[in-house]
């Protein structure tokens, strides 16, 4: 799977900048610069939504294979193929960070 990285930034902007809409009424609340967020933060938030959706798809294939009249097949598919699209987007953006840590250390000073 080969994700662009300017895609990759460029949808993660628009998404920082629709959970900034609304949330605080005080303008000392949200920083000036939406990338200077706690990196730290933001990357645990994402880590934890996948984890979620993980977590969620096999719930509903337990609920599946247990009988549940209520979940259908689709939608157990439709779960585990969200989560595994997640997994594999958090794999490829953490390659690009060690890869890009590679290439700061390399540099001489």
């Amino acid at each position: 799977m080969d994700v662009k990285a300017q895609a990759l930034y460029s949808q993660m902007q628009a998404l920082a900048a629709q959970a900034g809409t609304g949330l605080e009424s005080t303008p000392q609340a949200q920083p000036a610069n939406p990338s200077s967020a706690n990196f730290g933060d933001m990357l645990k938030d994402a880590l934890d939504g996948v984890n979620d959706m993980q977590f969620e798809s096999r719930n509903l294939q337990k609920q599946f294979e247990m009988g549940d009249p209520n979940v259908s097949l689709a939608d157990v598919m439709v779960a585990k193929e969200k989560s595994g699209i997640a997994f594999e987007a958090t794999m490829q953006v953490r390659n690009k960070v060690l890869e890009a840590y590679k290439t700061i250390m390399n540099m001489p000073v």
